[in-house]
């Protein structure tokens, strides 16, 4: 059933008129990032060329183009998870969905899949751009699977997070608008004036989108920040499953 539930949303998406400008926009602004982040290595490659350990095309273009990504994912995500829930309640629909034979659990996991498949296909051509590169120069690509990792698993905690806030209100802009803002203070919240050295500093370090990010596109791979992704997903997941469980006892 969560595999049914899965393809009916991403079917959904893919005949969606916004869902393809979303993200034919997010291609477009991206491809041109891409040809600047060359344009740039081009220039830089002659005094490149007499310096040890020297950064690669993939320090240069692969990882840069990953962290723009990124930011673009940040402002894509809200805008395809804001109707997962929203626009169920606003139609009544989601009424008909909860007194079906179907679990919470099912329900919730669903949707997750279909709007997360959906944007990592989105995170598949963005990943055609680097690899495009490799028929005429050096790929790291130890640097660039961690790089498409960390991406992935960012990916996957935007999308939960919009599908629990999705669950809240019967208004997908608002639930667009406050994934927006709460993903935005999880991913400066280390960008205070706190020291790092402090209690309060490193728990704002950890708890910081942005920092598990750039060690995975740096290439430097830690368990820690893979475990921080998936905790981060399935924390936000539970929260949206208790959510629509409720939601059925009350009715």
């Amino acid at each position: 059933m969560i595999f049914t539930i899965a393809a009916r949303e991403l079917r959904s998406l893919f005949l969606s008129p916004l869902a393809w400008t979303l993200l034919a926009v997010a291609q477009g602004l991206l491809a041109w990032i891409f040809l600047i982040l060359m344009n740039d290595f081009r220039e830089l490659q002659g005094r490149l060329v007499g310096l040890d350990n020297a950064p690669g095309v993939t320090d240069l273009v692969a990882a840069p183009l990953l962290r723009v990504a990124a930011w673009v994912l940040l402002l894509l995500t809200p805008l395809l998870t804001m109707r997962l829930f929203s626009e169920e309640r606003r139609s009544r629909t989601l009424d008909l969905l909860l007194a079906a034979p179907v679990g919470a659990s099912a329900i919730v996991l669903g949707k997750y899949l279909g709007v997360l498949t959906f944007l990592l296909s989105g995170v598949a051509l963005v990943a055609l751009m680097p690899l495009s590169l490799a028929a005429g120069a050096t790929l790291d690509f130890g640097k660039l699977l961690a790089g498409l990792l960390g991406l992935s698993l960012l990916v996957a905690s935007f999308a939960a997070t919009g599908l629990y806030l999705s669950t809240l209100t019967a208004q997908p802009v608002a639930a667009a608008a406050a994934t927006l803002g709460l993903l935005s203070l999880l991913w400066t919240v280390d960008a205070t004036g706190i020291g790092q050295e402090t209690t309060g500093g490193s728990l704002f370090g950890y708890l910081s989108l942005l920092r598990h990010t750039d060690a995975l596109l740096l290439g430097l791979f830690d368990s820690a920040d893979v475990a921080y992704y998936l905790l981060f997903s399935m924390a936000f997941l539970g929260l949206a499953i208790r959510r629509l469980a409720d939601g059925r006892l009350r009715d």
